[in-house]
């Protein structure tokens, strides 16, 4: 059996050798902005076949950071899932407007865990310290490719999230 480090030489098929395990490069952060969203209350649509759903719409919000700068449009929601008590899967689609007037779209997917009581105290609104809730997403940007942005296309992104009562707060990081 081939072990994973070994290079594999087919030397008759003329594809190139595959990488050692010691020549792949880690993955490497850069952090690109903070994106604080406004949000209202929730939709309870109610226990379906894939759990508990929610809707909460988007109002508003703010991003700042190095890499980008504008504001969150009052344009969008946050589709939510609960499959169980201690974990929620979160669809947020959204528009950033950056301070130099170019739309960028924003589709988060994230994964929020905690105990049953915690997630419950967020669900009602109430505030829970954030290191007792696991809270990473994978946010995809969009942006005209004829636009200063249209590189935020061509990488992955990836964050960690806090939610408050009226919001939540999103560090997003470019992945190299």
């Amino acid at each position: 059996m081939t072990q994973p480090s070994e290079k594999f030489d087919d030397s008759d098929s003329g594809a190139p050798s595959a990488p050692s395990l010691s020549e792949i490069t880690p993955p490497e952060l850069t952090f690109l902005a903070t994106i604080d969203v406004a949000v209202d209350a929730p939709i309870t649509i109610g226990t379906t076949v894939d759990g508990l759903r929610k809707v909460v719409p988007i109002r508003g919000g703010k991003v700042s950071g190095p890499g980008l700068s504008g504001e969150v449009l009052d344009a969008g929601a946050d589709f939510q899932q609960y499959p169980s008590d201690t974990v929620a899967y979160l669809a947020a689609d959204y528009v950033l407007k950056t301070d130099d007037g170019h739309h960028i779209l924003v589709e988060n997917r994230a994964l929020r865990t905690g105990s049953s009581s915690d997630l419950n105290k967020l669900m009602n609104g109430e505030q829970v310290d954030p290191a007792r809730i696991y809270f990473r997403c994978v946010p995809r940007l969009s942006a005209d490719r004829d636009s200063p942005y249209a590189w935020l296309s061509d990488v992955l992104f990836i964050g960690s999230g806090v939610r408050s009562p009226n919001g939540v707060r999103i560090d997003i990081f470019q992945v190299h």
